[in-house]
């Protein structure tokens, strides 16, 4: 009875492959449908009784295949998930091993970095991906030694589809854990990806640095330019990660570095305030009037100063160091942006509660009646402001220095 059956199921896999060696495309891809359909989470020995013992042959055609058309894009999705259920079986170790062998890894490396390919191509292939890395330290190695995290952080930056950034996150993560030969590099690729165009994988670069960050130990001091030109985004989520990592980063040697720039940000160079000219303008096409990149860049750093404050005197203590009082009634005078009023104002106004020597520098260069209004309510001090109280904010003198037990640092 048993003979009877192996022979049943031998006879049905000779067929199988006859029909694809001599099949079209069309047959071939209703043949990849089927075998996904049928086979899907099923384990290692469970394919091998399917293909009586013979599964590896099924997988070298379609390996051999793919290699052929994936540039064309040729069923290249039923392809791609027919190939994870082989690598994706349990107890199918040996597909995965015969996968390698034959340069599986470049190959989809290779289709994530496709211009042609679409992004349900590129979701299925970074699945594969996942399967080598769940494998072991060895298959993460090998994934980085073909160039792989620069392909994957690039399939990041340019992807449209959230779900394949977010698998393209979650394989930088992982090939950053348990592979301490290449966790620097996965590193450094995140950082690269900061200032990338695209808002998700900018969200997402923040989110897995602050995992990252740890495991790394010591700061790569490239971070902070790309971290501090972050806070110029206009969306809100992107903002909230970059301080949340500069907050994680005040435990590391850049806390200094980013620190002051945090400062010069309150006061943008006069280069980045000119404006465009206007015969690069079409007086027909109608334009919402956006802020200046770097006054956003401003009442974000304004905001970030505040929550850094609140959370460490010391911190608190470095900044008023930088003159951070003097630049934040820079900020404060800003009247082309109101929001970069009113973040410097929150911030001002807590640095002056706490600290006597602030409150009292603050109180001499505002004057008695701008003072008051300001600790009456500072978040809407701009609405009443005047162009010569906004002046007198703008071209303060205040220079605090002498704080007890805290570097000085010089802007």
């Amino acid at each position: 009875m048993g003979s009877a059956k192996q022979q049943t199921a031998i006879s049905k896999v000779t067929n199988l492959l006859a029909e694809w060696d001599k099949g079209s495309k069309p047959i071939r891809k209703k043949i990849l449908a089927d075998f996904v359909t049928q086979n899907q989470y099923k384990t290692g020995p469970e394919l091998e009784q399917e293909f009586a013992q013979a599964a590896s042959l099924f997988l070298t055609r379609l390996t051999a295949w793919l290699r052929l058309t994936y540039m064309i894009g040729m069923c290249l999705n039923e392809q791609l998930k027919a190939l994870y259920v082989f690598l994706s079986a349990s107890s199918g170790h040996k597909y995965l091993a015969e996968f390698l062998e034959v340069g599986g890894v470049l190959t989809i490396l290779e289709i994530i970095g496709l211009k042609q390919a679409n992004e349900g191509d590129k979701t299925e292939a970074l699945k594969l991906l996942e399967c080598i890395a769940n494998a072991g330290r060895k298959y993460k190695e090998l994934i980085c030694e073909s160039y792989g995290i620069r392909a994957i952080a690039e399939c990041l930056a340019k992807s449209k589809s959230e779900e394949t950034q977010d698998l393209a996150k979650n394989l930088l993560l992982s090939l950053a854990q348990g592979n301490p030969k290449f966790e620097v590099q996965v590193y450094k690729g995140l950082i690269a990806l900061l200032p990338c165009t695209s808002p998700k994988a900018q969200q997402m670069a923040a989110q897995s640095l602050r995992i990252v960050q740890p495991l790394v130990g010591q700061a790569n001091p490239s971070i902070v330019d790309p971290l501090l030109n972050l806070l110029c985004t206009l969306h809100l989520e992107v903002q909230y990660e970059c301080i949340e990592l500069i907050k994680d980063l005040m435990n590391y040697d850049v806390r200094y570095a980013l620190l002051r720039g945090l400062v010069l940000l309150l006061r943008p160079s006069k280069e980045s305030l000119l404006k465009r000219p206007e015969i690069l303008d079409d007086p027909d096409v109608p334009e919402m009037k956006k802020p200046l990149p770097v006054f956003v860049q401003q009442a974000a750093g304004a905001k970030t100063i505040g929550i850094l404050a609140r959370e460490s005197t010391d911190i608190a203590e470095i900044l008023i160091q930088s003159r951070v009082t003097h630049n934040l009634m820079y900020a404060m005078g800003n009247q082309d942006y109101a929001d970069s009023q009113r973040q410097a104002s929150i911030s001002m106004e807590y640095l002056c509660r706490t600290f006597p020597i602030v409150n009292e520098h603050v109180q001499d260069a505002m004057g008695e009646v701008l003072y008051t209004a300001f600790m009456r309510n500072a978040e809407t001090l701009y609405v009443k402001m005047t162009a010569v109280q906004a002046d007198v904010l703008i071209s303060n003198k205040v220079n605090i220095s002498g704080l007890p037990d805290g570097p000085d640092i010089q802007i």
